[in-house]
Protein backbone atom coordinates (compact mmCIF):
# COMPACT_ATOMS: atom_id res chain seq x y z
CA UNK A 1 0.00 0.00 0.00
CA UNK A 2 1.48 3.38 -0.96
CA UNK A 3 0.84 5.75 1.83
CA UNK A 4 3.54 7.94 1.49
CA UNK A 5 1.41 10.84 0.77
CA UNK A 6 -0.32 10.61 4.46
CA UNK A 7 0.77 13.34 6.41
CA UNK A 8 -0.04 13.20 10.48
CA UNK A 9 -1.76 9.85 10.57
CA UNK A 10 -1.67 7.89 12.96
CA UNK A 11 -1.29 9.67 15.66
CA UNK A 12 -3.04 7.88 18.36
CA UNK A 13 -2.94 4.06 18.90
CA UNK A 14 -6.77 3.66 17.49
CA UNK A 15 -5.55 5.40 14.27
CA UNK A 16 -2.38 3.48 14.26
CA UNK A 17 -4.36 -0.48 14.57
CA UNK A 18 -6.93 1.18 11.76
CA UNK A 19 -3.74 2.61 9.55
CA UNK A 20 -2.30 -0.88 9.22
CA UNK A 21 -5.66 -3.11 9.97
CA UNK A 22 -8.52 -1.06 8.13
CA UNK A 23 -8.28 -2.26 5.24
CA UNK A 24 -6.74 -6.03 5.96
CA UNK A 25 -9.97 -5.71 7.75
CA UNK A 26 -12.26 -4.90 5.04
CA UNK A 27 -11.41 -7.90 2.76
CA UNK A 28 -11.28 -10.36 5.86
CA UNK A 29 -15.04 -9.47 6.09
CA UNK A 30 -15.83 -9.44 2.35
CA UNK A 31 -13.79 -12.70 2.53
CA UNK A 32 -15.96 -14.44 4.62
CA UNK A 33 -19.62 -12.86 3.09
CA UNK A 34 -20.45 -10.07 5.23
CA UNK A 35 -20.89 -6.45 4.17
CA UNK A 36 -18.12 -4.21 5.91
CA UNK A 37 -19.74 -1.95 7.28
CA UNK A 38 -18.33 0.83 9.22
CA UNK A 39 -19.61 0.07 12.65
CA UNK A 40 -19.03 -3.90 12.01
CA UNK A 41 -15.24 -2.65 11.34
CA UNK A 42 -15.40 -0.45 14.22
CA UNK A 43 -16.17 -3.02 17.05
CA UNK A 44 -14.15 -5.65 15.35
CA UNK A 45 -10.90 -3.04 15.32
CA UNK A 46 -12.50 -2.05 18.99
CA UNK A 47 -12.14 1.70 17.92
CA UNK A 48 -14.96 4.01 17.58
CA UNK A 49 -17.16 4.17 14.58
CA UNK A 50 -15.99 7.90 14.08
CA UNK A 51 -12.63 7.15 14.08
CA UNK A 52 -13.04 4.25 11.42
CA UNK A 53 -15.01 6.85 9.33
CA UNK A 54 -12.07 9.21 9.07
CA UNK A 55 -9.84 6.52 8.54
CA UNK A 56 -11.82 5.32 6.17
CA UNK A 57 -12.31 8.32 4.11
CA UNK A 58 -8.08 9.05 4.49
CA UNK A 59 -6.97 5.72 3.23
CA UNK A 60 -9.83 5.99 0.04
CA UNK A 61 -9.53 9.27 -1.04
CA UNK A 62 -6.95 9.54 -3.77
CA UNK A 63 -3.77 11.97 -3.97
CA UNK A 64 -4.44 14.83 -5.64
CA UNK A 65 -1.41 16.75 -7.71
CA UNK A 66 -1.03 20.29 -6.83
CA UNK A 67 -0.72 21.11 -10.16
CA UNK A 68 -3.71 19.42 -11.59
CA UNK A 69 -6.06 21.43 -13.11
CA UNK A 70 -9.27 22.91 -11.38
CA UNK A 71 -10.82 24.85 -14.29
CA UNK A 72 -12.10 24.66 -17.66
CA UNK A 73 -9.22 26.39 -19.21
CA UNK A 74 -6.56 24.22 -17.58
CA UNK A 75 -4.51 27.66 -16.11
CA UNK A 76 -5.73 27.37 -12.73
CA UNK A 77 -4.43 24.73 -10.13
CA UNK A 78 -4.84 23.60 -7.04
CA UNK A 79 -1.52 25.22 -6.29
CA UNK A 80 -2.85 29.05 -7.25
CA UNK A 81 -5.51 28.61 -4.91
CA UNK A 82 -3.52 27.86 -1.92
CA UNK A 83 -3.26 31.40 0.48
CA UNK A 84 0.51 33.38 -0.26
CA UNK A 85 1.35 34.28 3.59
CA UNK A 86 3.99 36.65 2.65
CA UNK A 87 1.25 38.98 1.15
CA UNK A 88 -0.30 38.62 4.65
CA UNK A 89 2.76 39.04 6.17
CA UNK A 90 3.68 42.45 3.73
CA UNK A 91 -0.09 43.30 4.77
CA UNK A 92 0.69 43.03 8.53
CA UNK A 93 4.20 44.80 7.78
CA UNK A 94 2.36 47.78 6.15
CA UNK A 95 -0.12 48.08 8.66
CA UNK A 96 2.48 48.30 11.86
CA UNK A 97 4.37 50.97 9.66
CA UNK A 98 1.02 52.89 8.91
CA UNK A 99 -0.03 52.92 12.95
CA UNK A 100 3.57 53.71 14.00
CA UNK A 101 3.29 56.69 11.55
CA UNK A 102 -0.10 57.98 12.90
CA UNK A 103 1.26 57.50 16.68
CA UNK A 104 4.44 59.70 15.62
CA UNK A 105 1.78 62.31 13.66
CA UNK A 106 -0.63 62.58 16.72
CA UNK A 107 2.75 62.95 19.41
CA UNK A 108 3.71 65.75 16.76
CA UNK A 109 0.19 66.95 17.36
CA UNK A 110 -0.27 66.87 21.08
CA UNK A 111 3.45 68.64 20.75
CA UNK A 112 1.88 71.34 19.05
CA UNK A 113 -0.69 72.12 21.40
CA UNK A 114 1.78 72.12 23.95
CA UNK A 115 3.72 74.88 22.36
CA UNK A 116 0.16 76.32 22.11
CA UNK A 117 -0.43 76.30 25.43
CA UNK A 118 -3.75 74.92 24.69
CA UNK A 119 -4.49 73.68 28.19
CA UNK A 120 -8.00 72.77 28.00
CA UNK A 121 -7.61 71.16 24.49
CA UNK A 122 -4.53 69.26 25.46
CA UNK A 123 -6.62 67.29 28.38
CA UNK A 124 -9.37 66.70 26.06
CA UNK A 125 -6.73 65.34 23.67
CA UNK A 126 -4.59 63.56 26.48
CA UNK A 127 -7.92 62.19 28.81
CA UNK A 128 -10.21 61.53 26.14
CA UNK A 129 -9.12 61.27 22.16
CA UNK A 130 -6.02 59.30 23.28
CA UNK A 131 -6.89 57.63 26.47
CA UNK A 132 -7.53 54.10 26.82
CA UNK A 133 -10.16 54.67 29.23
CA UNK A 134 -11.72 58.22 28.08
CA UNK A 135 -12.99 60.56 30.63
CA UNK A 136 -16.41 61.49 30.42
CA UNK A 137 -17.47 65.27 29.16
CA UNK A 138 -18.81 65.37 32.38
CA UNK A 139 -15.63 64.79 34.64
CA UNK A 140 -13.80 67.23 31.79
CA UNK A 141 -16.23 69.69 32.17
CA UNK A 142 -16.15 69.89 36.22
CA UNK A 143 -12.37 70.24 35.73
CA UNK A 144 -12.88 73.72 33.45
CA UNK A 145 -15.76 74.55 35.78
CA UNK A 146 -17.46 74.48 32.04
CA UNK A 147 -20.78 72.69 30.74
CA UNK A 148 -20.58 69.42 29.14
CA UNK A 149 -21.86 70.26 26.23
CA UNK A 150 -19.10 73.36 25.87
CA UNK A 151 -16.79 70.26 26.20
CA UNK A 152 -18.50 68.31 23.74
CA UNK A 153 -18.36 71.93 21.24
CA UNK A 154 -14.40 71.90 22.29
CA UNK A 155 -13.74 68.43 21.21
CA UNK A 156 -15.39 68.87 18.24
CA UNK A 157 -13.48 71.52 17.03
CA UNK A 158 -9.84 69.53 18.45
CA UNK A 159 -11.08 66.49 16.56
CA UNK A 160 -11.47 68.53 13.07
CA UNK A 161 -7.94 70.42 13.89
CA UNK A 162 -6.39 66.80 14.24
CA UNK A 163 -8.08 64.95 10.89
CA UNK A 164 -6.98 68.65 9.29
CA UNK A 165 -3.14 67.87 10.47
CA UNK A 166 -3.45 64.40 9.54
CA UNK A 167 -4.91 65.30 5.52
CA UNK A 168 -1.64 67.53 5.21
CA UNK A 169 0.91 65.13 7.28
CA UNK A 170 -0.47 61.50 6.14
CA UNK A 171 -0.40 60.62 2.38
CA UNK A 172 -3.67 59.09 1.85
CA UNK A 173 -5.15 60.01 4.59
CA UNK A 174 -8.97 60.22 3.12
CA UNK A 175 -8.38 56.56 2.35
CA UNK A 176 -8.20 55.64 6.29
CA UNK A 177 -11.62 56.24 8.40
CA UNK A 178 -10.55 55.34 11.91
CA UNK A 179 -11.21 58.97 13.50
CA UNK A 180 -15.06 59.38 13.89
CA UNK A 181 -16.77 63.02 12.95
Amino acid sequence: MENYRLVKIGTTQGQRKLFFNLNKEKEKLKALGFNPSLSLLAKNLAVEEKEAKEMDIRLSTPEESLETPISDDGKQTLESTLADDSSEIADKLAEAEFKQMIKNKLEQFRKILVEEKAEKELYIFDHRLSAENPKTLQELGKKFGISRERVRQLEARLLKRLKQFLKQEVPDFEDYEFIRD
